[in-house]
């Protein structure tokens, strides 16, 4: 089975062909400046990227006929037709109360999407876009799946997801914590019941998925208990450029005090807090560690308060789940940190964690760095949440 991964973005669309079953992946690539000037990635299995700068591409449906042709070319393509292509998966980042896992897209799917714009407004929108966009090139004959980032986050119990706000905000708004990432989230803590070899119902878990956005989540027999992002991705740990948790008097204080608006206040929350805003240097962790070793204290600084709150989660986790049999690191950091990894479990020795320094020197593979005697497992597991996405999807589509 040929799956065909979509994550459409306001004006780019990143995918993927791949196979669930053998989990090879046959091409994938990028369609950027989409209503612009259009240009294209497309990468075939095992060979060269080939980029086009020079693509028209006005609307997500050229995109996707742009797609489909390199897909079937005669010379780089890797099918011989569209016929083989099975199902399309798209990535949603918002499916709300309304959507517990993944589902095949019907009409009353897509409104209820359209329910989701207001919780969701800069993603949602191109999400639904790049399904409709999909069904206009492909027809309504190839099934359309949607996969969402918090449908993982739907058994988190309501003492883990109601807000200490009047009731009637949750009852009549909506507003509660949703979480994200749980594509990732999901696909890791499946991995690693695989690694560890026992039933994920008999685990307890701590996922951190650390890059530029960042979440942590407790994960109890495969099921997320709770999770540091909120109602948006804005809260929990500090990020790359998100503030995570802070006071929310602190808003009212800066907009009096420097006469900003509510969207000039979001767009320093957003993008030029977290990490970018302590070190007044980057939102990249590695130009972070470059400043530190010359002597920028700012840059240690943003570092050391990442890695203290990333711990801090992971006890307050603990706590919650009445224990913990291992920790996942996954995502651009968590992958490739090895700094930051051991900086975060430095301390928790007390819990039955310990790291063997030699194993924790890794990037991008899947393996246990954690000391031979310790009873609380460490995990570097890479994310793939396109295959997490094919998967749900070739399991919906085989229903």
């Amino acid at each position: 089975m040929n799956i065909l991964v979509i994550n459409a973005g306001s004006s780019s669309l990143k995918y993927q062909l791949l196979n669930p079953e053998t989990q090879e992946v046959l091409a994938k690539g990028l369609c950027e400046r989409i209503g612009i000037d259009g240009k294209f990635t497309y990468k075939p299995a095992n060979k060269e990227a080939i980029k086009d700068a020079d693509v028209a591409m006005p609307t997500h449906s050229e995109a996707i006929q742009t797609v489909l042709h390199a897909l079937v070319d005669e010379h780089n393509g890797v099918i011989a037709s569209m016929k083989e292509i099975d199902a399309v998966g798209h990535r949603v980042v918002h499916g709300g109360e309304a959507f517990s896992g993944s589902v095949l897209i019907t009409e009353d799917v897509m409104n209820a999407l359209e329910e989701c714009i207001p919780l969701a407004p800069l993603h949602n929108p191109a999400n639904i876009t790049g399904i409709k966009a999909c069904v206009e090139v492909m027809g309504k004959e190839v099934p359309q799946v949607a996969v969402f980032d918090t449908a993982f986050h739907q058994t988190m119990p309501a003492v883990a997801y109601t807000y200490a706000l009047p009731y009637e905000f949750y009852q009549q708004d909506k507003v509660r914590r949703y979480g994200f990432h749980g594509t990732s989230h999901k696909y890791v803590s499946q991995r690693a019941a695989a690694m560890l070899g026992k039933p994920i119902e008999e685990l307890k878990l701590i996922s951190c998925h650390l890059g530029n956005g960042s979440s942590i989540t407790a994960i109890q027999g495969g099921k997320s208990m709770d999770t540091t992002m909120g109602f948006t991705p804005l809260a929990g740990v500090p990020m790359g450029t998100r503030s995570g948790d802070l006071d929310a008097g602190i808003i009212e204080y800066l907009m009096n005090k420097h006469g900003y608006d509510i969207k000039e206040m979001l767009n320093i929350l957003n993008k030029k807090s977290g990490v970018l805003g302590i070190s007044g240097v980057s939102s990249d962790f590695r130009d972070l560690e470059d400043a530190a070793e010359k002597g920028n204290q700012q840059a240690q600084l943003a570092l050391d308060a990442f890695d203290y709150s990333v711990k801090k989660f992971i006890g307050a986790y603990a706590a919650a789940m009445g224990g913990v049999d291992a920790i996942i690191f996954t995502a651009g950091v968590g992958e490739n940190g090895v700094t930051t990894r051991a900086n975060i479990v430095s301390g928790l020795e007390y819990m039955g964690v310990k790291m063997d320094a030699e194993k924790n020197n890794t990037r991008g593979k899947e393996v246990d760095v954690s000391a031979d005697d310790a009873t609380v497992r460490i995990l570097v597991i890479p994310t793939n949440e396109e295959l997490m996405i094919a998967m749900d999807t070739a399991t919906i589509v085989g229903k």
